[in-house]
This record gives C-alpha cells, structure tokens and sequence, in this order.
C-alpha cells in the first residue's frame, strides 16, 4: 500500500548523491537518552531485522536481538549500553521473514547521546507543517533537508503536522492512520539521524472536549492512538519527565508533556489542548479564562523549572493560550500572564490555590525561550527578560499566509515564512538563526536563496557573537508610523529599481508604487503591509493607517 512513497533513495535525496541504494522501509529515531535511544522502522513486507551499532564508522561491536518485523506496521526497538555524549554509528539489517539468506546491510546513519554539560550542540525547530491541506510537500523536504545539513541532535516539531481537525465529527480512524503514516516518507529522510520530538498542535485533535466526547470512537482518541504507533515520543522514566496519567481505551500514557536535559540546557515540551478546559467541556476552543493548562500539567512545570539548576532553560508549546495569536500580547492575559483584557489583575481569584501565572513562572525560573508556532510567520519578541519566537511555517510556498493573517499580532522582527529555526548552545552562549527554504524556482532572481538566515539573535555570554538583524533592516526605513497621508521608504544603499505594494489582512494588494513616497490618505485606517521589492532584496513591513 505505500511502497511507492517510502522506497526512498535517501543519499540521493538528502544529498544529490549518485543512486548507490534503495531501500524498503523507513527508520525513525525518538526518546534519546544518555544511555539509550528508540528506533521505529516500518517495512512494506514482513522481514527478520536486527540492529548493528559502534563509536566508529564501519564497526559496530554491539548489536540488538534479532525481531520480526510485520508487514506495514511501525516496529519499535531500543538501543542500550550506550556511551553518555557520544557519536554512535548504525545500521539496519534485515531479510526476508524465515529466509536463511544472509542479511542485507542498510545505510549507516549516527545519533549522539546525551550532551555533557559545557557542551556545544545544535537542534532545530520547525512547525505547522499543514501538509493535510495546503502546506507544500516539495517545499518541506527542502526544510528537512535544510535541517540535516545543520547536523542537529534533534529535531522538535510545534505541532499542526498530522490533523486534521477541519471536520472532527465525521473523520475515521482510517483516515487518522492515513495522516500519520504520511509524514513517515518525509521525515524518514532525515529523522534516521535526527530523534524526533512532537509538541502538540490544536490540529492534532487532542483535546480534552473531543476525548470526553463519544469515546472511543473519536478524533481525540484515534490520533492519539496512531501518533503513538508510528512515532516514539518520551514517557516519564529515569531520564525524562512528563505526564503520569494513564488513559484508557488503550491509549496508556499519551506521551504528550516531557522534560529532559541536554548539555547545560533544560527542555520543557507542552500540551496545551489535552486539559485546555477550567470549568467545563462546552466548547472545542476554551478562551480567556476557561483556557486553562491543567493543574496537574502546570504544577508539573512549577516543579520541573523550580528543580533545574541548567544554565539555559528552552519551554516548546504550539501557542500562548491555546488558540490565540500573537506572543507577547497575549502572554500579558488570563492563566498565561495573569491580567483581564481590561488590565485588572485577576489571577488570585480566577486561579484560587495556583501559585502564580504562567510567564512569572518563566521569568521567577529564567526561562530564556518561549517557543511556539499556530501563527506560521517569524516573529522575534521579548517580554520581562523572556524571548517569544514564534517558528515559521515549515512549507508555505506563497510564504506570505501567517504575516497576511497574523503579523498585526505582534509587536517587532516579523518576517514572513518558509524555513525553520536553528539554535545552537555553547556553554555560555545561545545563537537562534531562522534558515529560510525556498523552491527552487523562487530563487532564480536572486533576491533570495535557499538556507538563507533572514534573522539572528544571541543569549548569554557571548563574546565573539554580535547581533545580526535582517539584512534588509539595515537597507530599509519606513515612516511615519502610523501615517496619514503618505508613507516614506528611504533607502540607506544606492537602489536603482524597487516596487512598492500595500497589501491589506486579506492579501489584497490595494496599490502598487515605484516611488519611495506612497500615497494612502485615501486608504482606510488599520493595520496593512508594505512589501518592498529591489533588485537586491525583498522585505515586508506592517504599517498601521490612522488618522
């Protein structure tokens, strides 16, 4: 059934290499440890496999016990006896299911163990992958290629990959199965190398009102089950925490919050939808201060961040408040920030017996690192010594949906999407690159090209790093903002040709200009966008009307 979209040459696709193999199964690595990590493959045919792994390429002087692994069905097995902070070497062999034949010989890949602390390592985030509608399969693999060439030690996703909750009450498990097992073919490309990590997205369907509605035969309930049969997300054991509840209709523990260290650095991944309701189950969408994280789950995150002593402290959710845009805006509000929309202080008597909101949480425990998504644009904020990165799209191939949507939502350094974010730890220093992926057509001009970094910033002790802002910031000024009657685009280089268009929050382009002084005291007030095209370069701005 899916031969042809998991027999994948992966040297040719990853790195345009000659066609030397190609192989009939799809492996993926999940729940690294210091000790230990957990393969998923899934074969289309019914094979005998067991795995051969070393410090050095080419010997492998351990190995598993030899498994059978059924026909289209993810087979899940650990690696032990590992070397804390090491590069280990794979590979896969396998045969026909009762063959005598000797078995055949996969690729060889590598994983690190767990980072000792002072170490330097690399990980990477994307999010909203959206490939159950309209997020592009040929522009997310440049993403995940985009990601292996940063040879990270792991990869987190922010959710909104699998869906789809467009139609949660006549969706199948079939079709739940069909949406999982899609993003095997992709990842598999790179997550042999890469673990995998899954925050939960609102698209996802986990949440507590479909779980409490009808079970078992319901969105909640199936994606869960088929998220944990094909990708090996983290439980609590001696190396991570997280949820403890055990769920029923075979679901057990649903993998879905967890925390671990790695080198001088904590990780805290979030569920925000599972338990997202304070008073009742009325509505798929709880807001203000019916949203709520769960007392379970938020005593969890007190405990957790007020026991780390790591130097940087990293909190991964699909979005502040569930389902509400922008980061620092509505970080201020309700359980998240503690404040009414109307500026009283409300958090005592919405949330008797809670110690305190969620962002003094971050602030009293230094988180340095809020990351989320559900807004499918690049936008850099801080609040109270906290940075708000929201992760772009993984594959919008217009790559203006989220900053036509939802780029009025946030305050500063909104850049429009595809790509993913890069970060690298030293042992005193944190540098966030956003990589930018394009197809290969929308580079031919030259204004952009793939693996661009369109922004950078750095944390901590830093004292070779400096700053980087969009190229085009230094190029570009805008003003005055608000304006009333004309906009002024100045130039700080010589740019001998440039277009001007406004666009408005629908993505309509309500004028077009190739003076740098733009007329728009006939335009209505509110929040639009003024995208900037020269030879050299392409920006866009949010510029606000008002009169």
């Amino acid at each position: 059934m899916i031969k042809s979209i998991i027999k994948i040459n992966l040297l040719l696709l990853i790195f345009g290499c000659k066609l030397v193999y190609s192989q009939t199964f799809t492996e993926i690595l999940g729940r690294p440890t210091n000790t230990t990590i957990t393969i998923s493959i899934l074969f289309d045919q019914k094979e005998d496999v067991y795995w051969e792994y070393g410090t050095t390429s080419g010997t492998y002087n351990l190995s598993t016990t030899p498994m059978v692994a059924p026909v289209d069905t993810p087979l899940e097995a650990d690696f032990t006896n590992l070397l804390p902070d090491t590069k280990y070497y794979y590979r896969t062999r396998y045969r026909a299911f009762g063959s005598s034949t000797s078995y055949q010989a996969g690729i060889e890949h590598t994983f690190h163990t767990q980072r000792a602390q002072g170490s330097t390592f690399t990980f990477d985030v994307e999010a909203d992958e959206h490939l159950y509608d309209y997020g592009d399969a040929n522009l997310y693999n440049i993403t995940l290629k985009n990601e292996a060439l940063d040879n990270p030690d792991f990869l987190i996703t922010l959710g909104d990959i699998f869906g789809d909750d467009h139609y949660p009450w006549t969706i199948t498990s079939n079709t739940c199965d069909s949406l999982h097992r899609l993003y095997r073919a992709h990842l598999g490309t790179i997550c042999h190398s890469i673990p995998f990590y899954i925050c939960l997205g609102n698209h996802e369907g986990e949440k507590e009102y479909y779980l409490d509605s009808m079970p078992p035969n319901n969105l909640a309930v199936w994606s869960t089950l088929w998220r944990k049969f094909y990708y090996p997300n983290p439980y609590p054991n001696n190396f991570y925490s997280g949820d403890t509840v055990h769920e029923g209709y075979g679901i057990g523990q649903p993998e879905n919050y967890y925390a671990w260290t790695w080198g001088n650095a904590l990780f805290v991944v979030l569920d925000v939808y599972r338990y997202d309701c304070y008073y009742a189950d009325t509505t798929a969408k709880p807001g203000d201060w019916e949203w709520t994280l769960g007392y379970t789950e938020y005593s969890w995150l007190k405990n957790t961040l007020e026991n780390s002593t790591a130097q940087f402290k990293f909190v991964f959710a699909h979005h502040v408040s569930g389902e509400s845009r922008g980061g620092i805006v509505p970080a201020k509000l309700c359980e998240w920030g503690g404040y009414n929309k109307n500026g009283i202080y409300a958090f005592t008597s919405k949330r008797p017996g809670w110690a305190k909101p969620i962002h003094q949480l971050f602030v009293d425990n230094g988180v340095n690192i809020f990351f989320q998504g559900h807004d499918h644009l690049f936008a850099h904020e801080v609040l109270d010594s906290v940075t708000y990165q929201e992760v772009p799209m993984a594959a919008d191939s217009t790559y203006i949906k989220g900053m036509v949507a939802n780029g009025a939502a946030y305050m500063t350094d909104t850049i429009d999407a595809s790509g993913h974010v890069r970060v690298t730890v030293s042992p005193s220093c944190v540098q966030v690159d956003y990589v930018r992926a394009f197809l290969p057509a929308d580079t031919v001009s030259g204004v952009h090209h793939n693996r661009e970094v369109a922004f950078s910033y750095t944390l901590g002790n830093c004292a070779t790093a400096v700053e980087k802002r969009t190229k085009t910031d230094e190029y570009v000024k805008v003003f005055p903002n608000p304006a009333k009657d004309n906009l002024t685009v100045a130039f700080s280089k010589d740019t001998k040709t440039f277009q001007i268009s406004l666009i408005n929050a629908l993505g309509q382009t309500l004028l077009q200009s190739q003076s740098n002084i733009v007329d728009v005291s006939h335009i209505q007030n509110g929040i639009y966008f003024l995208n900037i095209r020269t030879e050299n370069y392409e920006e866009n701005r949010k510029v606000v009307i008002s009169r």
